[in-house]
């Protein structure tokens, strides 16, 4: 598929999606929300993208915020709207996705920015990385799932004071909180990104989608995280990977998973 907001390219079971509006500081719009949900689709889709990554163009943004001059205008019906068809369409579909994403944050992540790397799996951050949700100080709160993933990550308080403030925190104080993973330099974000990766592809990719599914139960109102990982553990006993897997353990080799 061809894109106009962003980029997408494949190599050696990596697809890395990236955000490319450098002139907005890769602010997200509707057509490049739409680009990033089809991109993440096609990529999930993909039996050869065992991993994927999301990062920003240029070395200032992963992404500095939605694009306010879309919504400002909106009413009530029309900001409850935009919220639900956006975390329908991307922020929600990454968080659920069977692939692993990684987001390498490579600058701002402001707003919808930061919300999009909370919605990734789990998160890589260069040292210049700034990351807030500076909503409230436009007269509205985060809207793309931002007070609900925050507080799972950083915890309530953390989660209160960087909503009410609306300030920013840096990457080192962003790791010390649990909110991203790694902090490297600007130069070896996508080398540790692609390194990680490396470790995630050596494992059953069927497994790992299970993994995800019932981490995520944990998350969800009226689901039992518990029942989810049963179930999710029970499906495993069905797959080739299984058996590839533990027979692989039993004559003291390393297993040889499909498309690993």
């Amino acid at each position: 598929m061809s894109y106009t907001n962003i980029l997408s390219q494949f190599s050696n079971g990596i697809t890395v999606i990236t955000i490319n509006r450098p002139s907005k500081l890769n602010a997200l719009n509707k057509d490049t929300i739409q680009e990033l949900h089809d991109a993440l689709d096609e990529a999930n889709n993909d039996n050869d993208t065992k991993v994927i990554v999301i990062t920003g163009s240029g070395e200032k943004a992963f992404v500095a915020g939605a694009d306010i001059s879309e919504f400002a205008d909106f009413n009530i019906e029309e900001g409850g709207k935009l919220a639900a068809q956006g975390q329908a369409l991307l922020f929600d579909f990454v968080e659920n996705l069977s692939t692993p994403v990684i987001a390498a944050v490579n600058g701002f992540a402001l707003g919808g920015g930061l919300e999009l790397a909370m919605a990734c799996h789990f998160r890589v951050a260069s040292t210049n990385a700034k990351m807030g949700l500076p909503e409230v100080s436009l007269g509205v709160i985060p809207g793309y799932g931002g007070t609900q993933r925050l507080p799972q990550l950083v915890g309530k308080g953390r989660a209160m004071e960087m909503v009410m403030t609306a300030g920013m925190i840096d990457a080192n104080q962003a790791l010390s909180y649990g909110l991203v993973n790694h902090v490297v330099s600007q130069e070896e974000l996508l080398p540790l990104c692609e390194k990680i990766a490396g470790k995630i592809m050596r494992n059953s990719s069927v497994a790992i989608s299970e993994a995800i599914r019932a981490i995520n139960a944990n998350y969800e109102d009226g689901i039992n995280g518990f029942d989810v990982e049963i179930e999710s553990f029970g499906n495993c006993f069905g797959t080739e990977d299984f058996k590839e897997g533990t027979t692989a353990f039993l004559e003291k080799r390393k297993a040889d998973f499909p498309g690993a």
